[in-house]
């Protein structure tokens, strides 16, 4: 079945979709609620070391800081349970109703519905099911032999990043294009659509 091409709405997921980050707790539900803030605060710290020396692990410091968190609870962590963990945080999210009104309003216009987060492409799918999503761009993380690295498969979906990433799918949709996210980090991807909403 074709994709709808009668226009475009691009959602952000945390803060947008629903109320609050779904990282942390995600990661306190895969790794453990001590671990997760003892690894935040080494994430930190090897964070304001690395950009103090010039050698940041990501572009940005916030990006750091999340790369060095999700090597620090995700390496050997099999799929199987955080898929499981996905589905435990799935039932105890709390949806923004403006939102999700809005984006099944503009399923039901045919247009085409995406995602775009910092979430990880790990749970986030699990997150969304049973809502009319086309297309999901999130954060990935590498995998070997059914277990998570914690390294980043791909670019960190925010910010600039996630603009370049929805970029190419505004270009293949005739017609208006919706954006829904809200500040700072979403204002390079809200900039892009003709009809920005900032929640």
């Amino acid at each position: 079945m074709p994709l709808p091409n009668r226009g475009i709405a691009i959602f952000d997921f945390d803060d947008t979709l629903i109320q609050g980050d779904s990282l942390p707790r995600f990661l306190d539900e895969v790794a453990g609620v001590g671990r997760t803030r003892l690894a935040m605060v080494g994430a930190v710290a090897g964070a304001l070391t690395a950009h103090g020396l010039g050698r940041p692990v990501d572009v940005d410091f916030p990006g750091s800081v999340k790369a060095l968190l999700l090597r620090a609870t995700l390496a050997g962590i099999p799929e199987s349970r955080a898929y499981d963990a996905a589905r435990r945080l799935k039932s105890r999210l709390h949806w923004l109703a403006p939102q999700l009104e809005a984006l099944h309003r503009h399923a039901a216009d045919g247009h085409r519905i995406v995602v775009a987060s910092g979430a990880l492409g790990v749970y986030l799918p699990i997150l969304l099911e049973g809502l009319p999503v086309h297309d999901i761009l999130a954060t990935d993380v590498e995998t070997r032999e059914g277990r998570l690295t914690g390294r980043l498969a791909s670019g960190n979906c925010v910010r600039a990043q996630k603009a370049q990433r929805v970029r190419p799918l505004l270009a293949a949709v005739n017609g208006p294009s919706w954006g829904y996210g809200n500040r700072p980090s979403d204002l390079p991807m809200l900039a892009l659509v003709d009809h920005p909403t900032i929640v």
